[in-house]
C-alpha cells in the first residue's frame, strides 16, 4: 500500500510505527487480538498460532518486502485460511481486532486516519488471503521448529538445523517461507538440504545479504535453542518430478546448493536409476562452505554422481576449476540431461538467457523461482495450482479405494 493517495495528493498516515510499536510487545498484543475475537464468539484461530497469523497480517498490511517475501507471506496466510477454516465473513472481526491492537499498542503515535487504513488494508489482505487459499489447496500447516544447531559455514553463511515440532511434509527440491520471532511476519524463503532424515530434523543454509533484513538476523544472531516459524512447503521450479527419469545436471550456486543438495540425496533412495552431474559454483575456494558434504556424497554415491568445482575468481585452483558456473556446467551437459539451476536472482536471470542460446532444450530447463517478474508469480502460482488438482485426485482415488472418510485438514 503506498503512502500516498494518487487520486487527492494527500500523505495518508504510515502504519509502519504503529505495528512497529505492537510488535515490539509481541506476546501481549497478540494475546489482546485473539481475545478479542474470541470474545466475539470468532474462534478459528488457536492461541498458540495467533502471534504469527497477527504478525503476518500486519506485515501484509503495511505492503513492506520484496515480491519474494510478500509471496512468502500470502502463502502462510493462505495456507491458514484455508487449514483454520476461515471463512469471508470473518474479515469483518479480523480487521476490527487488528484496528483495536494496534491503536492499544501504538500509544502517542496513533492517529485516527490510522483506523480506516488498517480497516481497509485488512480487508484488502482477507481478499487476498481467500483468493490464495483457493490456490494452494489442503496440504501441510504452518509449525514451529526449535534451533538445534547454527554453525558458521564460511563468512557470511550460516547452517541452521531446526527440529520442528511435527514431521514436516516436504520434497527435496521445494522451499518453505522461514520467520524468527525476532522479525516477526518477514518471511524469506529457504530450502532443506536435505530429503527426509529418521530424525526428523531439516538442514537450511543462509547467506547474509548485506542489503537483506532477515538473512543478516538468521545468520548473525539466532541461536540454538530458539524457535523459527515455518510456512507450508511448496513447488518452486526444483522438483524431480519435473525430470521423468532422465540423467541430472544440477547447477549450484551458492546456498542454491541446499535444493539441489537434497535432490541428490532424493535420488540415492529413488528407485530410478540415473546419472547425476552436480556443478557448483563459488567466487573462490574459501566461498565454498559445504565442501565435507559433498566429499561425502561423492564417496557414497560415487557410481553415478559427479560433483564439479567451478570458481569464478580464484586463480589458485586447478584451471579445469576456473571458470564460471554456467560455463562449466555447460562443458558437462550432455543431450537428454535436465538441467537444474538454482542460485543468486541475477545467476538464475542469466541461465534464462544463456542456457537456450547454448542449444539447452526449454523442456529440459528447470530454474528456481526468483518473484522477480510477474511471470515468476504466474508460473508459480501455476505450478500451485497443477499440484493441488493432482494431490486432490490421489485423495479422491485413495479415498475411494480404502472408503475412508479422513479430511486433507486431518493431514500434518
Amino acid at each position: 500500500m503506498s503512502a500516498l493517495n494518487s487520486g487527492s495528493g494527500r500523505c495518508e498516515p504510515d502504519p509502519g510505527t504503529s505495528l512497529a510499536l505492537a510488535l515490539a510487545a509481541l506476546g501481549s498484543a497478540a494475546d489482546h487480538f485473539w481475545s478479542f475475537m474470541e470474545d466475539r464468539s470468532v474462534r478459528f484461530l488457536p492461541q498458540q498460532l495467533a502471534p504469527m497469523f497477527f504478525s503476518t497480517l500486519g506485515q501484509m498490511v503495511t505492503g513492506r518486502g520484496d515480491p519474494a517475501a510478500r509471496r512468502a507471506a500470502l502463502s502462510v496466510v493462505g495456507r491458514m485460511y484455508r487449514r483454520l477454516g476461515l471463512h469471508p465473513y470473518h474479515g469483518t472481526v479480523v480487521a476490527a481486532a487488528m484496528v483495536d491492537t494496534v491503536r492499544r499498542f501504538a500509544g502517542a503515535s496513533w492517529e485516527p486516519d490510522l483506523a480506516g487504513y488498517w480497516e481497509v488494508g485488512c480487508r484488502r489482505a482477507h481478499r487476498l488471503a481467500e483468493r490464495a487459499a483457493e490456490v494452494l489447496g489442503d496440504g501441510p500447516h504452518v509449525t514451529v521448529a526449535e534451533v538445534v544447531a547454527c554453525e558458521a559455514a564460511c563468512d557470511g553463511v550460516a547452517v541452521l538445523t531446526v527440529r520442528p515440532a511435527r514431521r514436516l511434509r516436504y520434497l527435496p527440491g521445494q522451499a518453505m517461507p522461514v520467520c524468527t520471532p525476532r522479525l516477526a511476519g518477514q518471511w524469506r524463503w529457504l530450502s532443506p538440504a536435505n530429503a527426509a532424515r529418521a530424525d526428523g530434523t531439516v538442514e537450511f543454509h543462509v547467506r547474509a545479504v548485506p542489503t537483506g533484513v532477515v538473512s543478516p538476523v538468521l545468520v548473525e544472531q539466532v541461536r540454538p535453542g530458539e524457535v523459527v516459524w515455518l510456512g507450508p512447503a511448496l513447488n518452486v521450479g526444483l522438483s524431480l518430478e519435473q525430470a521423468g527419469e532422465a540423467d541430472l545436471l544440477l547447477a549450484a550456486g551458492g546456498t542454491g546448493l541446499a535444493p539441489l543438495r537434497a535432490l541428490v540425496e532424493q535420488v540415492a533412495v529413488s528407485p530410478v536409476r540415473r546419472r547425476v552431474t552436480l556443478v557448483v559454483g563459488a567466487r573462490t575456494l574459501l566461498d565454498l562452505y559445504d565442501a565435507v558434504a559433498l566429499d561425502k556424497l561423492q564417496q557414497a554415491h560415487g557410481d553415478w554422481l559427479t560433483v564439479v568445482l567451478a570458481f569464478s575468481d580464484d586463480r589458485d585452483v586447478e584451471p579445469t576449476a576456473q571458470g564460471d558456473l554456467l560455463s562449466v556446467a555447460l562443458h558437462h551437459h550432455r543431450p537428454g540431461q535436465a538441467f537444474y539451476v538454482c542460485g543468486s536472482p541475477p545467476l538464475v536471470e542469466a541461465a534464462r538467457r544463456r542456457l537456450p542460446l547454448a542449444g539447452v532444450a526449454s523442456e529440459s530447463l528447470h530454474l528456481a523461482t526468483t518473484f522477480r517478474h510477474a511471470l515468476d508469480s504466474a508460473r508459480w502460482m501455476s505450478r500451485q495450482r497443477v499440484a493441488h488438482a493432482a494431490e486432490s485426485k490421489v485423495a479422491d482415488a485413495a479415498a475411494g479405494n480404502s472408503g475412508s472418510s479422513r479430511s486433507a485438514s486431518d493431514a500434518t
